[in-house]
């Protein structure tokens, strides 16, 4: 009896568990590289970018990211996003700018704040690469609204700033 009573105990406990991750209200865990790398579409990127363990938000969360890898002189597109965007640069050197503004570099470590709807790139410097986590909220199903590119004349100016 006791044997039988460990036994419905476990089943009971599996399948609270199976249901949890059915319902997104479980621990998820990607393992690195478990997800693929994928390249930045040439419809909203200039030069080599490199978009490494995407994550999108389940249910009722809205967030999304991605760690996003620009080579020298690579860079977004000009664009907005509905909800703002947080970039938080982990590796080299980078710059961003809105648009009508002179360009910022960043550096890792710190941390870039764009509020929704306002018009921004942002990438690599010519001479590093430079890596970032984005992180942006999902309003009506979109994350961003891109843009124009980059000339390469403008990201020439933005290198005189």
């Amino acid at each position: 009896m006791k044997r039988i009573s460990v036994i419905a105990l476990s089943l009971m406990c599996c399948s609270f568990a199976l249901s949890a991750e059915e319902n997104g209200s479980a621990i998820t865990v990607w393992k690195n590289g478990t997800q693929p790398s994928v390249k930045g579409s040439a419809d909203y990127f200039t030069g080599s970018v490199r978009i490494d363990a995407p994550f999108k938000g389940t249910g009722a969360a809205r967030v999304s990211g991605a760690s996003v890898t620009f080579e020298p002189a690579a860079r977004t597109a000009w664009h907005t996003h509905p909800q703002g965007q947080t970039l938080i640069v982990t590796a080299g050197v980078g710059r961003v700018q809105e648009w009508g503004k002179p360009v910022r570099e960043i550096r890792p470590g710190d941390t870039v704040w764009i509020p929704a709807g306002v018009k921004h790139w942002h990438g690599a410097a010519p001479e590093s690469s430079m890596t970032h986590i984005a992180i942006a909220e999902n309003v009506g199903g979109k994350v961003v609204d891109w843009m124009e590119k980059v000339s390469d004349e403008q990201y020439g100016l933005a290198e005189k700033s």
